[in-house]
């Protein structure tokens, strides 16, 4: 056999089978030079085995076999990029719902808060220059209406932000269960595929592809375990598992799905009804780290870490929609009650004073004054002064505080809420008679009940921020801080994603230029081999046609 002269034959034969694999090949990867999540692939070619040549004498080659066309991935980078996408995609949620929140707010401009305070506060002013005018008390009224209404409509804008965002982690949670299925009906056919001696080069192309996008949905390990027994090529065989925090997802044939179940009880007094708890749906409860779930569930329950309202831990420590309205309801509840009542800390030592508010002065036609700001009622109207009082004190009461009036009005106020901020049934009904300007009864020219409001504008002890300007500012301020510390974060993520990103395209991105190199290669292999076989062909023919002619 070894002297055959077909040998030469066949080991060009081998070397046109080879370079047609590699060439096949080439062509593979560059028509999926742009197919998200695509491995480079290379043709694994070595020299054939050997043959024997009689008499001892050595062993003469037989030529290369293609053993393998294998996927160019590095598998540590993968999990790297998994590591790191969740926290993008935290971040990017973050940051896109902070601006959000600060274009509620709308400030600096002319509808926002501070042009709104202003104007009523020069209304006031105003009228104080003449307390009998009827025009401008119809000013002062219409300007109380705006205060009112802005917060409001912040109010509305949060509910309505914080009700998308529910959504949000609804479409979220479907997201990751579809994942999750593809994942495993991959995981199947890989496993069919390899369990039979082949290589699934591509399906696992695209359960890698998958399993990005989920790592960028929610915080996910994904890893291959060994079984132990060995695939009929050798190899060991092995399942594909996903975990988040570090309960399986998919656990090669079999998925655990997540659902969103409704809460029976409010985790921030500040949420609107019928929020989502994302749990798994064989009931244990599920620890979210990161990824575009958690920004979401960061940012519609972020109440700065406050006690839960169901007593089932804290609330997110960042400050989300809750926290911010929260702060929208203590904004309204100290400025009603300092207004209305005179509540508020004249000197900064800390402990409330009962000075004169609307309430201490006088109507124009001499009666006791009520209070200028009270709540919307169940039907959306203004309460009276008798009503808000009424219904502050029952909240008093409900909280524990059964001490004096002025301990009530402190505590009652509490059930005053930047939703139900409103004027008074009295001023709303008849601002010319019920403004109280006047601080004794009879005096229609007597402005100094009106001076006393006017100056509590300026009291820098009404708030720990200062007046109730400063409080909105510092408020908006610190919006901006965290809407610049979500860019920076979102930054400094976006570019070790890519960096490592990057270097997975280095190694399994498609080089068109390296491409044409391999395929001028195998083209030149081939056309070697041909050759071979032609030169082949003519001493066969020589051997077999002319010889002894």
């Amino acid at each position: 056999m070894s002297n055959s002269a077909f040998l030469g034959m066949e080991i060009a034969l081998r070397g046109l089978y080879s370079s047609q694999r590699g060439m096949a090949t080439v062509s593979h990867n560059v028509d999926n030079t742009n197919t998200p999540g695509y491995s480079r692939q290379v043709v694994n070619q070595k020299a054939a085995r050997p043959m024997l040549m009689a008499g001892r004498v050595g062993m003469v080659g037989m030529g290369s076999d293609v053993v393998s066309v294998d996927r160019i991935r590095d598998t540590y980078l993968d999990e790297k990029y998994w590591g790191e996408i969740q926290h993008f995609g935290e971040w990017y949620v973050k940051h896109t719902i902070l601006l959000d929140l600060q274009a509620i707010y709308n400030e600096p401009s002319d509808s926002g808060f501070s042009k709104i305070i202003s104007d009523f506060y020069d209304a006031l002013q105003q009228l104080s220059t003449d307390p009998s005018s009827h025009s401008i008390r119809n000013a002062v009224k219409e300007k109380g209406i705006a205060v009112a209404k802005y917060f409001n409509s912040v109010a509305a804008h949060f509910d309505h932000l914080q009700e998308d965002l529910n959504n949000m982690v609804y479409a979220k949670v479907e997201e990751i269960n579809t994942l999750a299925d593809q994942i495993q009906k991959l995981n199947m056919q890989i496993y069919n595929f390899e369990v039979m001696g082949y290589t699934a080069n591509d399906l696992r192309d695209q359960r890698t592809y998958l399993v990005d996008k989920l790592a960028q949905l929610v915080n996910c390990d994904a890893y291959e375990v060994e079984t132990g027994y060995t695939l009929p090529n050798g190899m060991p065989e092995k399942r594909f598992v996903v975990a988040i925090s570090g309960k399986a997802l998919v656990d090669h044939g079999s998925v655990v799905h997540l659902k969103c179940v409704t809460r029976e009880e409010k985790l921030n007094f500040e949420d609107i009804d019928n929020l989502y708890e994302v749990v798994w749906e064989d009931g244990n409860k599920l620890k979210i780290k990161s990824g575009e779930l958690k920004g979401y569930l960061d940012m519609r329950d972020g109440n700065d870490g406050l006690p839960a309202l169901n007593g089932s831990g804290n609330s997110p420590s960042c400050m989300g929609i809750p926290y911010y309205q929260r702060k929208m309801n203590e904004f309204v509840q100290v400025f009603a009650r300092a207004f209305n009542e005179g509540i508020i800390d004249i000197d900064g030592d800390g402990v409330l004073n009962d000075a004169d508010g609307h309430v201490d002065g006088y109507t124009l036609s001499g009666a006791p004054a009520g209070r200028f700001f009270t709540m919307l009622d169940d039907e959306g109207k203004p309460m009276s002064s008798d009503q808000f009082e009424s219904e502050v004190y029952k909240y008093a009461e409900a909280k524990g505080v059964t001490t004096s009036n002025f301990d009530k009005l402190v505590a009652g106020y509490g059930i005053l809420t930047a939703r139900n901020f409103s004027i008074s049934f009295e001023i709303d009904s008849d601002p010319v008679e019920n403004i109280a300007a006047s601080d004794q009864a009879g005096e229609i020219g007597n402005n100094h009940n009106l001076l006393k409001l006017i100056e509590m504008r300026h009291n820098t002890h009404m708030f720990m921020e200062g007046t109730g300007e400063d409080f909105i500012k510092t408020l908006i301020s610190t919006m901006g801080v965290d809407g610049q510390q979500a860019s920076i974060y979102l930054g400094i993520q976006e570019g070790v994603v890519k960096q490592i990103e990057g270097r997975r395209q280095s190694i399994s991105g498609v080089s068109l230029n390296e491409e044409m190199v391999n395929l001028v290669k195998y083209q030149q292999v081939y056309g070697a081999a041909a050759k071979m076989i032609q030169a082949y062909s003519e001493v066969l023919d020589i051997l077999i046609n002319r010889l002894g002619v």
